[in-house]
Formats: C-alpha cells, structure tokens, sequence
C-alpha cells in the first residue's frame, strides 16, 4: 500500500506541515522529481512518500493519475496537508474527507464524494487533539464536514492549519501536525488493522466543523466518514442518492448516525425511512463504547 502526502508550494500552512515533516523523520530523496519538485520516500513508515505540486490542491483534479504517470508508483491513498481559510480567523487544525453535496465551486464534480478514510482521518484527530493538548496550543481540534474538491478515484483526506495567514506560517501548529501525522502512520499499516473496534459511521446533520461527529470521535469508539452537514439539506443537495453515495464512498462503512437535535423531527425520520429502506443500520450514542 502506497501513500502519499501532497504539499503545494502555493499555500504556506501545506510548506510548513511539509518542512515539519522532514525534519522529525528521516526521508530519502528519489531520483524522480514531480512538478520540478523533490519526491521523498520514508525509510520508517512503509511504503509513505512525500510529493508536491505548485497550484492550489483542492482545484488539482485527478492527482493519483498523475502520480502513477510521471513517478510510475501507484498511490493507493492521498492525505493533502493544506491551510484552512474562515471568516471568523478562529485557530483550528481541521481533518475532513473530500467531495461535494452540490455544485463543485472549489472543486472537484458535482454531487461526487472521494472514498473518506475514516479509521485513519478518526485516529488523526484523536492524536492531533492529545499533541494539541500536550503542547498547550490554543487551536480547536475538529473534523470538518465533507466539501471540496480535488476530485480523485483513491481514498483521500485532508488535514489542515486555520485560519488566518501568521497561524499559517507559525512552527508550532506544523509541528503538531506533522508529529502527529507521522504517529498516525506508524500505526497504520492497512484499513483494517486500525481501530479494529470501532464502528464506522457517516454523520448526519449539525454544522461545518462537526462538533458532535467530533465530541464522539474523541470520547467514544465512533469513527467518522463522510458527514452530511445541516446546510447542505437545508440547500435540498441531500436527496437518496447523496446518502446512499456517503455511506458507499465510507470504507467499511457499518451505518450512520443522526445528529438529531440538529435539524426538524420531520427531517429526522426521512432520514431514518432512507437508511432504513436501504438497510443502513442506524446507531444511537449509547451504540458506541466509551474509549478507554
């Protein structure tokens, strides 16, 4: 299994995460370049390289076809190291799966989701949450919900520096999440090898930055894939389809969970009649085992 960790030149938070990444591991130099840019290959994670691109990550349609054209390897997952922009500036680090509900503005194909990679996405989190802590950093740790692009056909995530540009350009931060990037990896050898106890859920509901999918993910044995935020039913970009995409494109997908006092009772049980036709098993809370 081949994974690679795309940086681009053209975003600062990705180079930071990047030059963290170099430092706190031990790297080797390929003798192929990508874009004009060094490949590098790392000698304690198995099979995990280190690429980057020039342009702007979420507008780079089909960068698996191009890895495996022009370095002949074939990427069997992405994790994109990118900024993350917001209005309000808040200090975040974020990790979210790709693809779009609705129109692609940033992005990617319309109402296409990229396969989410929940065990590792869920574990990052909680190991992002743990170093943030650790280090006193005063960002919030959260998932965000599933939105842009690029669109891709391997399983791929996002893990990103919010919001403004010093806290894109601060050490600290990339540290963090090139440290816990690297932990998460070490202990990822294949899908199914980690957080084997988990149930693997799409979530339904709530806001841009998830915070019940996240409160969950960092208190009990629930990992989250792709998430279906309030504002994109309320759009109407949620049809049968859309759900049954979500939990197809979920790896090991085992059901989903609503995140009920978010949205109108009536919008509950359509979701509930959807799953439920479709034999999606529905968990509640008390479902998932408190982590230890």
């Amino acid at each position: 299994m081949s994974i690679f960790v795309i940086s681009s030149n053209e975003d600062p938070a990705s180079t930071n995460i990047k030059n963290n990444l170099l430092k706190q591991s031990k790297w080797t130099t390929l003798d192929k370049q990508f874009y004009d840019n060094p490949v590098y290959f790392n000698e304690n994670l198995a099979n995990v390289f280190l690429a980057t691109i020039n342009d702007r990550h979420i507008r780079h349609e089909n960068l698996d076809k191009e890895i495996k054209e022009k370095l002949k390897i074939q990427p069997d997952e992405i994790i994109v190291v990118s900024r993350h922009r917001s209005k309000t500036g808040e200090p975040t680090l974020t990790t979210h799966p790709l693809g779009n509900y609705g129109e692609a503005k940033f992005g990617g194909k319309p109402r296409t989701l990229v396969t989410a990679m929940p065990r590792l996405m869920t574990y990052l989190l909680r190991v992002l949450n743990k170093s943030a802590k650790e280090e006193k950093l005063y960002h919030d740790v959260c998932f965000e919900v599933t939105h842009h692009g690029p669109y891709l056909e391997v399983p791929a995530m996002f893990v990103e520096i919010g919001s403004t540009e010093d806290e894109w350009r601060n050490p600290l931060p990339g540290k963090i999440i090139a440290k816990s990037l690297i932990k998460a990896l070490e202990a990822y050898t294949s899908d199914e090898n980690l957080l084997s106890d988990n149930k693997i859920v799409i979530g339904i509901g709530g806001g841009h930055y998830a915070p019940r999918f996240t409160e969950l993910a960092l208190s009990r044995k629930a990992a989250f894939g792709h998430m279906i935020p309030s504002y994109q039913i309320e759009a109407g970009n949620i049809d049968e389809e859309m759900v049954l995409a979500a939990f197809k494109a979920t790896s090991g997908a085992d059901g989903a969970y609503i995140h009920r006092k978010s949205m109108k009772k009536s919008k509950v049980h359509w979701f509930e009649n959807i799953l439920e036709m479709n034999g999606i098993k529905i968990f509640r809370t008390k479902d998932f085992e408190p982590l230890q």
